[in-house]
């Protein structure tokens, strides 16, 4: 009896064990259809739908392969592929091939660059299409539908001048984009227009763009790749009423997002100089802020002072108080002084601002000399006209000095000139002198008529080779009793000889 019912329950077990786990599949089989309604739920409002996986943002690809849905008009997707590889290729449901070469521009649209592929078809045909190109394996095909930038609002207060931080993110069909390659797709920028009107300051201006958001980690952004774009504004334009529209660009469109107006108030920051008011060559430089919108206990100042010679003093006032703000500047010369200043603080709303002042310059002028009065040894209820008259030459006389002396060192200096020309002239001209003169007295003669020919044996010496080369004197001698006996030939003897 005991061994049938040991038997027993042992068949039991066996059955319970048996059917637990036959429950097991069957449990999950049946959990399965719900999960796929869900995704098929989810889909519904998807112009494309991927074979085999759930419809998200960006859905991975199933052997690159996706489903068009067949009241799709226009369709623009993206492919990440590997850097430098060659544009994908798409194939329609009748077999029929897209090459990035065969693009119309008219029905299908492409954009390549080194990572991706953006693609734009109107009219596609449904049903299921396939990429074939060097896709990532962690590629997503994304269908761009209604892409938009969601940022913070601007701050009530801006001013003229400060650098803002501001940060946004992007949606596609009102859901957040979490792919970190589509941020090289994108670009995103914010733009402020003057609204024209006469009463700012900002009237006329041209469309200034203030800010590109980032996602890579540098500058103001605080994580790479983490979906959230930040952008560092440089408001360094004119105060007035502006315009905010943030852009959104690809390569294929571009989507804008208008804001309402903002008041740009002009820089708050009051600065002003002292000149010695420091004392003992110094000048005070006063720093003070509008009170009705910034907080003057929070108020820190960042400077540098560039002085007329050029050298440049970094300084820092970091006292918290509401008392006007100072800095002594040493008059190290006279000229120019050039000041730039970065100011920190809070709004009256308790905002943190980071403003760039200014720059502020202001000019130190040498004194004029003193003019010592003439001493006119009397009471000084003398003083008359002629007085005044017999002073004023005192106040010229070291102008009437240097004027002379002046014109004494020029004279000096076009004597010397003379005097070395003249020199040097008589040096040379006597150098060059065939026949040197004779300064003895001698009677008076009368002078040989040379004979005609005579010019023909005289040798003719250049200028520099008289200088360097004497003619000898044997020459002249030989020529003076020549010509002397040609001229006793001229004449007739009319002696009478003596018996």
């Amino acid at each position: 009896m005991s061994k049938q019912v040991v038997s027993a329950l042992i068949l039991w077990l066996f059955a319970y064990i048996s059917l637990s786990v036959q429950a097991i599949p069957q449990s999950t089989q049946d959990s399965a259809p719900s999960s796929n309604d869900q995704d098929i739920s989810e889909g519904e409002g998807s112009p494309l739908t991927q074979l085999g996986t759930e419809y998200q943002n960006g859905i991975e690809l199933l052997q690159n392969r996706f489903r068009i849905d067949y009241e799709v008009d226009e369709i623009t997707m993206i492919f990440f592929r590997k850097f430098g590889s060659a544009p994908i290729v798409l194939v329609r449901p009748d077999g029929t091939k897209i090459f990035q070469s065969s693009a119309d521009g008219e029905n299908v649209f492409w954009f390549d660059s080194a990572t991706y592929d953006m693609i734009s078809i109107k009219n596609p045909k449904p049903g299921p299409w396939q990429a074939v190109g060097q896709i990532t394996p962690e590629s997503r095909v994304m269908v761009i539908s209604d892409l938009a930038l969601h940022a913070d609002p601007l701050p009530k207060i801006i001013f003229s001048g400060e650098i803002l931080k501001q940060t946004a993110y992007l949606t596609n069909n009102g859901i957040p984009i979490d792919y970190t390659a589509f941020r090289d797709v994108v670009e995103l920028a914010i733009s402020l227009s003057s609204t024209n009107n006469p009463n700012f300051n900002n009237f006329g201006a041209n469309t200034e763009i203030v800010a590109f958001f980032e996602d890579n980690g540098k500058g103001m952004d605080e994580r790479p790749l983490d979906g959230i774009f930040t952008g560092q504004f440089n408001l360094a334009i004119a105060d007035g009423e502006w315009i905010p529209t943030f852009t959104v660009s690809t390569p294929m469109f571009t989507r804008e997002q208008v804001d309402p107006n903002i008041m740009l108030l002009a820089n708050p920051i009051k600065v002003d100089i002292d000149l010695d008011g420091g004392g003992d060559g110094y000048h005070k430089l006063t720093i003070d802020a509008q009170r009705e919108y910034v907080d003057m206990s929070t108020l820190l100042i960042d400077g540098k002072v560039r002085f007329p010679n050029g050298d440049i003093q970094n300084f820092s006032i970091t006292e918290m108080s509401a008392d006007v703000r100072e800095y002594l500047i040493v008059n190290y010369e006279y000229g120019v002084y050039r000041v730039k200043l970065t100011a920190y603080g809070n709004t009256i709303e308790g905002r943190e601002f980071i403003l760039d002042v200014p720059e502020f310059s202001f000019l130190t002028e040498e004194p004029e000399p003193v003019v010592v009065p003439a001493d006119i040894g009397g009471d000084a209820t003398l003083i008359d006209n002629t007085t005044e008259k017999s002073a004023m030459p005192v106040q010229t006389i070291p102008m009437a000095e240097e004027k002379m002396s002046t014109s004494t060192l020029v004279s000096l200096i076009v004597g010397i000139n003379l005097f070395i020309l003249l020199v040097g002239g008589a040096a040379i001209w006597w150098l060059t002198l065939d026949k040197k003169p004779d300064f003895k007295l001698k009677k008076k003669t009368k002078t040989p008529i040379a004979a005609k020919g005579t010019e023909k044996d005289i040798e003719k010496v250049g200028f520099f080779a008289k200088i360097f080369k004497r003619k000898s004197k044997e020459l002249a001698t030989d020529k003076k009793p020549k010509k002397e006996s040609d001229s006793d030939s001229e004449f007739m003897d009319l002696t009478i000889p003596k018996e």
